[in-house]
Order: C-alpha cells, then structure tokens, then sequence
C-alpha cells in the first residue's frame, strides 16, 4: 500500500532537489556574469539597472533574477520591482573570502556532471580514472571550493591546534605540503610564516604549474615552491611539518604514502592530516554534509585512488577510526583529533 503523505513528502523533497540541481547553471552564471557582486555593490535595482550596470541583455537577466528571488537566493521587492543581495546571501554569493562562500561547490557539481560518462563506464570495469582525465576542469574546481575553508581556518584555528607547530613556524622551519593542488594552502602558509619555507608536492603538472603562479601573485615566490612529486616518493627529509589537506582519501596508496611522510620527517616532526568530516558508521554520515561528500566520492575520489598504484579507494567518507589505521600502518605512534570544523576534521600524527 502506498502511504500518500509519505508519497507527497518524497514528492516535495525531490522538488527542492530538482530545484537545486537546476540552480547549478544559474549561479555558475551570475558567478561568471559578475552579477551578485555587481548587485551586492550597487543595492537594490530593477532587472533594467543591473542589465545596464552588469552590460548584459534584460530579458535574459529578467528570467535569471525571477529564478533566483524563487530560489530565496536574492529579495524581491514586488512595490519597487526591485532584486537586492542580502548581507546573508552575500556571504555565500559574493564574498570570496567569506568563510562560507559556496560557489566553488557548484562548479564541482558542474563537473560531476562532466564527468560522468567516464565513472559510468568505471563503474562497469572496476578501473580509475586519473585525476588529471576527469570531466571539466575538476582540479580548478575542487581548488576553488577549499579555499575559503584554508583561507579561514588554516592559519587562525588547524596550525595552532598543533602541539608546539606555530612556534617553530614563527622561528622558521622546513614545511612539506604533500598534495598541495593549485598551491592555496601552501601559499596561506608561507605568506603567514615568511621565516619558514615550503615546498608543495603534487603529482599533477597542471596544478603545479597554478600552484607556481599563485605564489608569484601573492609575493610568496622566495621561501615557496612547487615541484611534481608522489607522496610516496616526493624528495626532501628533515620536514618540521608534513601537511595533507583533502587528499589522503585519494591516494592509491596512502599507507605507502604515510610512511614515506615519517622517513622524510624529523624525529620531532609533525604531519597534519585535514580530511573531510565523517563517522566510522554510515548511519553517522546520513545527513546532508555525507550526502555532498559521498556523491564526491563516488564521482572524483574514488576514481583517483583506484587509478593509481594499489587503489585502496578510501573514500572521502573514510571515518577517523580508518584514516588512524593507515596513518599507524606508516610507523607513527600518537594521533589525535586537533580540531574539527562541520566539513572537516584535522588530526595530528607524531612519529
């Protein structure tokens, strides 16, 4: 027997999921188009005033502004006619820096879709795909959703949760960040720190070559750098500090890879490992944030691993108790728990 008010709830919910989905494109465009920061900035208008202050075409705008009002993505003022970016909306719209600052979300979504036929056909023969084949640009858009959760908490909250880290940064130390993408965390670092140095990690070119030119951009050229390296091999030892950020889950081998990082520490070293938030149980990660990061890993993380060498295929829902396995497997004696934030957890490994 069919239950009508649990069909008409799941109805409802698949509305606001549809919704969503469509809603992908539309902030993508009012990103690319610069059509929330140019609203945030000017206040309310009419779809006339933002068409000639943005320098696009009214009608197309008059239909994305009614889909975003819909949305509760802007305020409309039905006296006036008039759309208006409220200071809660801004935050996730239009502040880059904001610590909840979502657009890179919905490039990753995009890319998901990119995507697809190649975890499709993956998902019939069992195989990877590499990290640098993926559907879009997957690696820009991955980059620009981490970013502001670096940019906020990485120097302010992660670093000095660490036992005795930000002291020895202040002197000056050797740092390693391994998996370091398109270089934000390693330039956040170096520029907090200029007595240290840091050399970032990453198996992708491409990124490396990003990495290279964020740190030129942002003045941290003379104690950063950037070179293509695996994480079970990268070269380099005596590191005060080893940090991986997002990205041991999508290692083929990340026990290999953790004991690489201890022979490449000092004996008093420490390696900081932010990975994203979850239950050892998938009954703990049934809510909306394991939602978002189990479709990411389906569709990105897991397709890594299994590309590379071993393919352990973690998964970006792994749970502490599992990540402290791998990370023991490599010979460190003591983790813990440092901090944690909604999306993230950040534990720290001594040797």
């Amino acid at each position: 027997m069919i239950d009508e008010a649990k069909l008409h709830a799941f109805i409802g919910q698949m509305l606001g999921d549809l919704g969503g989905a469509s809603s992908v494109a539309m902030v993508r465009l009012g990103d690319s188009l610069g059509l929330y920061k140019t609203l945030f900035a000017g206040g309310p208008m009419t779809s006339g005033q933002l068409a000639k202050a943005a320098n696009v075409h009214e009608r197309y705008l008059r239909e994305w502004l009614s889909h975003q009002a819909a949305s509760n993505y802007l305020a409309y003022d039905a006296k006036t006619e008039t759309f208006s970016l409220p200071p809660e909306q801004a935050m996730v719209f239009a502040h880059e820096d904001s610590p909840v600052y979502m657009v890179g979300g919905f490039d990753v979504m995009s890319a998901l879709l990119d995507n697809q036929p190649k975890v499709e056909a993956a998902f019939k023969s069992g195989k990877g795909v590499a990290w640098g084949d993926q559907g879009g640009c997957m690696f820009c858009a991955v980059a620009r959703f981490f970013k502001p959760g670096y940019h906020n908490h990485l120097v302010q909250q992660w670093l000095p949760a660490l036992d005795g880290v930000v002291e020895k940064l202040e002197r000056g130390a050797e740092v390693a960040d391994v998996g370091c993408g398109h270089g934000w965390s390693t330039v956040l670092m170096a520029k907090a720190f200029p007595k240290s140095n840091f050399t970032g990690y990453d198996f992708h070119p491409s990124s490396i070559k990003d990495a290279q030119a964020h740190a030129k951009a942002h003045g941290v050229s003379d104690n950063t750098r950037f070179e293509v390296g695996l994480a079970k091999d990268y070269p380099g030892k005596d590191f005060d500090l080893v940090t991986c950020f997002d990205c041991l889950h999508d290692m083929g081998d990340p026990a290999g890879a953790s004991a690489h990082i201890k022979q490449s520490l000092k004996s008093d070293g420490t390696w900081m490992i932010v990975e994203p938030m979850a239950g050892d149980a998938l009954e703990q990660n049934l809510n909306p944030v394991g939602r978002l990061f189990y479709a990411g890993s389906a569709m990105i993380c897991l397709p890594t691993s299994l590309s590379q060498e071993v393919g352990a295929g973690l998964g970006a829902q792994a749970g502490e108790k599992k990540l402290r396995e791998v990370i023991t497997s490599g010979g460190f004696k003591s983790v813990r728990r440092a901090t944690e934030t909604p999306f993230n957890m950040i534990l720290e490994a001594r040797p």
